[in-house]
Parts: structure tokens; C-alpha cells; sequence
């Protein structure tokens, strides 16, 4: 099982940006497709974006598309997500999640789960 450590979370203002990593130790990333969750306070965890395990097809929710870039480096074993123009909206605790299957990734159901980061967007 996939041992997952997420940074880079932190506060910032309307507009801004971050960049979310996610490094793995126990197995080799390069297997396993490899995605982002978000919950925020009082909801439910959502999907965020999806890669597969060679980095060919990424995955947005709407919500995010073209404001967040998912992206992988399987010879670090990481994991990336910029997050641009950043709205108070995606304030939520990010998931870094993987799995070597990408339904059962994008279906919120993962074999492995990070414990997670804090993103804070507010003026």
C-alpha cells in the first residue's frame, strides 16, 4: 500500500496560487494513477483531478478546469497540483489519493489516501 505525504498548503488571497505535492514511498508511483480530493467544511470530499499512471490523460472537475494543473514526476515519486487564481471557494483540506485502477480512483474510493493539507483562501 502506498504511503502518501502531502505539502504545500497554506493561506493565501483571492487570486493567488499554491502548489500541492504529494510524495509516496512503498511502492513505485509509475503504476498507480494518481489524483486529488478536496473537502471543505460541512461537505462532503470531492474530486479534484486525476492522472494516470504514465502521465498520458489528466482529469479536472469543472469546478477547477483551467485554473489547476495536475502533473506527475515518477522518478521523484510525486505527485503535483498548481492551484492558479485561487478562489475562497477552494479553501478545503486537500487529499493527495492513488490507486492502480482509475475507476476506483475516481470514484472517491482508493486503495491509498494522504493525510492531507490545508488551503486557505481568504483576503
Amino acid at each position: 500500500q502506498l504511503q502518501l505525504v502531502e505539502s504545500g498548503g497554506g493561506s493565501v488571497q483571492p487570486g493567488g496560487s499554491l502548489r500541492l505535492s504529494c510524495t509516496a514511498s512503498g511502492f513505485s508511483l509509475a503504476s498507480y494513477a494518481m489524483g486529488w480530493f478536496r473537502q471543505a467544511p460541512g461537505k462532503e470530499r470531492e474530486f479534484v483531478a486525476l492522472i494516470r499512471g504514465s502521465g498520458s490523460a489528466t482529469y479536472y472537475a469543472d469546478s477547477v478546469k483551467g485554473r489547476f494543473t495536475i502533473s506527475r514526476d515518477n522518478a521523484k515519486n510525486t505527485v503535483y497540483l498548481q492551484l492558479n487564481s485561487l478562489k475562497p471557494d477552494d479553501t478545503a483540506v486537500y487529499y493527495c489519493a492513488g490507486d492502480r485502477w482509475v475507476p476506483t480512483l475516481a470514484s472517491g474510493t482508493p486503495g491509498s489516501w494522504g493525510q492531507g493539507t490545508q488551503v486557505t483562501v481568504s483576503s
